[in-house]
């Protein structure tokens, strides 16, 4: 309300210099009366001219909540201009075939965190057979293409607080979004996320999305990050073993090597074989059975991962996740 009416004076009041200077000419030949109006407007406008302390004080005014709100509004327009990049390259590159997928990690952060992680040679290896049977023109790999890197794009490096590790993208059509169990809004809920909505309601009090759409979550900071990042339609782990292992394995050295404080969340052996990569000394490991139909109820139901993780996190002065959608 303070800041409104703050923006509402300083607009109504404020004399842009040219236009105080063109005002001052046109007196002269004005009359006496005229020109003391014009000077009290001159005046007022001075008085009422934006400066540090009522900027200061108007910030200081915003409770919490809003000043939460403010910076997840800047970090999904971030996002959201990452992705019009994306969706840009591709669609500039259609009439010649296809972008180079090393043009679609366009996160500054990340390009800075891992130098040269393109230019090795199993990078080179991976890209051509992606961009191989991404070019063939019969969307059958998924996600689409300026959605690969999406995790990455939508979480910078410095923003990472929590890791969620994931398998390979989901190969029905239309469900892969980039980000690990998380599919678009429209599409229904697979059975893993499901089960995750159930123990965040259990965890947390969480009401029950009717979406799947876990953007927020990673627009938070929290990294949905899938050990291959593509797959061929229909065919789980089809793009296992080609290279996107050892990238995504760079991903979770990096942040271990150059963060503290990260929590990992690591659901099922796959997950769970990532634990040499992490320094158990500088980050969070919580561990449980993968949220899957066939084995949440081993271990993953109850594990309280969620107001685990912002314990953790407040424990260390970070703002918590806010996990409901």
């Amino acid at each position: 309300m303070a800041l409104d009416l703050y923006i509402k004076k300083s607009c109504f009041t404020y004399f842009p210099a040219t236009q105080t200077r063109h005002f001052k000419v046109e007196t002269k030949m004005s009359s006496p009366s005229s020109k003391t109006l014009i000077d009290a407007f001159d005046r007022a406008s001075k008085r009422l001219k934006p400066n540090d302390n009522v900027t200061e004080s108007s910030s200081s005014s915003l409770t919490a909540d809003q000043k939460s709100r403010i910076e997840y509004n800047k970090k999904l327009a971030m996002s959201k201009k990452n992705l019009k990049i994306c969706t840009e390259r591709v669609s500039l590159h259609k009439a010649a075939g296809c972008v180079k997928l090393d043009e679609l990690l366009v996160e500054e952060s990340w390009l800075e965190a891992l130098p040269g992680e393109f230019q090795k040679p199993y990078a080179v290896n991976l890209f051509k057979f992606v961009e191989t049977a991404i070019c063939s023109g019969d969307g059958s790999v998924f996600p689409p293409q300026h959605l690969v890197f999406n995790a990455l794009n939508t979480t910078p490096f410095h923003s990472v607080k929590a890791v969620i590790l994931g398998q390979d993208p989901y190969h029905g059509l239309g469900q892969a979004m980039g980000l690990s169990f998380s599919v678009p809004e429209g599409v229904k809920v697979p059975s893993s996320l499901v089960n995750i909505f159930k123990e965040l309601k259990q965890d947390l009090g969480c009401s029950i999305p009717s979406h799947g759409n876990l953007e927020k979550w990673a627009v938070q900071g929290v990294l949905l990050l899938n050990a291959v990042l593509t797959v061929r339609k229909h065919q789980p782990n089809s793009h296992a073993k080609k290279g996107w292992e050892q990238f995504t394995d760079a991903v979770i050295k990096t942040i271990s090597q150059k963060k503290e404080g990260v929590v990992f969340l690591l659901w099922g052996k796959s997950a769970q074989e990532k634990l040499s990569l992490i320094d158990a000394t500088k980050h969070h490991i919580l561990q449980a059975a993968h949220p899957s139909g066939l084995s949440a109820n081993r271990g993953f139901f109850g594990c309280r991962h969620f107001s685990r993780t912002n314990q953790h996190l407040e424990q260390m002065g970070i703002d918590p996740i806010d996990w409901q959608l």
